[in-house]
């Protein structure tokens, strides 16, 4: 594939984005960070690495003096208890038993999975359920079993996994991004007060 065939396919995938989901999950963020809940994120591969910038981004990118802080774990990101968990009892719960202890109904839980089907995620996802936090979903292909099973499923429709893990990151960084004006539009509202 040429480089311009590439960047045109990505063109069009970001003219489909799905802007009401990407503007719910700025929702659900927003007033988790204004209720104290916690985010966990969670991916493999290069969805592992989104979710380590994900949550690398909220936990700095979004601050602003006098507004909450984000709450923020990427369940990516402790090679330790992933190692352990994988070796003693296997990788499909690497991401749950992580979350089984830790997660809270109003939490929100975030996979990230360009074939919406690999089983640490959708195990995540179950366990997040079952605790009662609003599970959101970031995948692509044709949304695989993921996108049926969260709260807020955000589909980016294409077949090639290098595409979909381009968008995902810019969709995480335009959230960061918005989430950061509305903490700096709150202290505005303060100071007109």
């Amino acid at each position: 594939m040429e480089i311009r065939h590439y960047f045109r396919m990505v063109q069009d995938l970001l003219n489909d984005i799905p802007f009401e989901a990407v503007d719910r999950v700025v929702e659900v963020l927003a007033q988790a960070n204004r209720a104290g809940k916690t985010v966990f994120i969670c991916g493999n591969g290069g969805s592992a690495a989104t979710a380590s910038h994900f949550g690398s981004d909220l936990a700095k990118r979004t601050i602003v003096p006098g507004q909450p802080r984000f709450r923020v774990i990427s369940l990516t990101d402790n090679n330790a208890i992933m190692t352990a968990l994988s070796n003693d009892i296997g990788y499909d719960v690497v991401f749950s038993e992580q979350l089984i202890p830790l997660v809270r109904p109003g939490d929100v839980v975030i996979g990230i999975s360009g074939s919406g089907n690999s089983p640490n995620v959708l195990k995540a996802m179950q366990a997040a359920n079952e605790a009662g936090a609003t599970t959101i979903g970031f995948c692509g292909f044709d949304g695989g079993q993921l996108k049926g099973m969260v709260t807020l499923p955000v589909h980016v429709p294409s077949n090639v996994m290098a595409m979909v893990e381009d968008v995902h990151l810019m969709l995480e960084h335009a959230i960061c991004e918005r989430l950061l004006a509305i903490n700096q539009e709150a202290n505005q509202k303060v100071a007109l007060a």
